[in-house]
């Protein structure tokens, strides 16, 4: 259950706000194998003023639609499928829409450290299938 959150600013399009969700979704379904039912974002609206960040970070120019991406998900995967994941966002972003460009979208992914770390609801861990296939290939990468 990768938790997004999607922090932007209040006055852009909402066919902007849509299709980056869409495409964040899209990274993690191609990328993490996620099943295209397990949605959850949140999208965060914010006046300008306040979104703050670097305007040159890195050698990355950011201009005034900088997006936040926030994504939690469980831990397991490798350092280049969350590269694959940061590239097929902003690829999918970027072909679904203009007001953001590429450089103004900044990913940051937080892993947790247990799959026991989700409730779908009523209280309970549940693990769905794709969950449980992770939870049984750490368990072999610990032996």
């Amino acid at each position: 259950m990768p938790l997004v959150r999607i922090t932007l600013r209040k006055d852009l399009k909402q066919e902007t706000k849509q299709a980056i969700s869409d495409a964040v979704h899209k990274g993690l379904v191609e990328e993490f194998k996620i099943p295209d039912s397990d949605f959850w974002h949140i999208i965060e609206e914010l006046e300008p003023h306040n979104i703050q960040f670097s305007r040159s970070y890195l050698g990355v120019e950011h201009g005034d639609n900088l997006v936040y991406v926030q994504i939690v998900a469980g831990k397991g995967r490798t350092a280049q499928i969350k590269k694959n994941l940061f590239a097929a966002i902003v690829r999918h972003a970027t072909e679904s829409q203009k007001e953001v460009p590429p450089n103004d979208i900044v990913i940051v992914l937080q892993e947790n450290n247990g799959l026991e770390d989700y409730s779908f609801g009523n209280g309970e861990v549940q693990l769905p299938p794709h969950l449980q296939a992770l939870a049984d290939k750490l368990a072999q990468e610990q032996k």
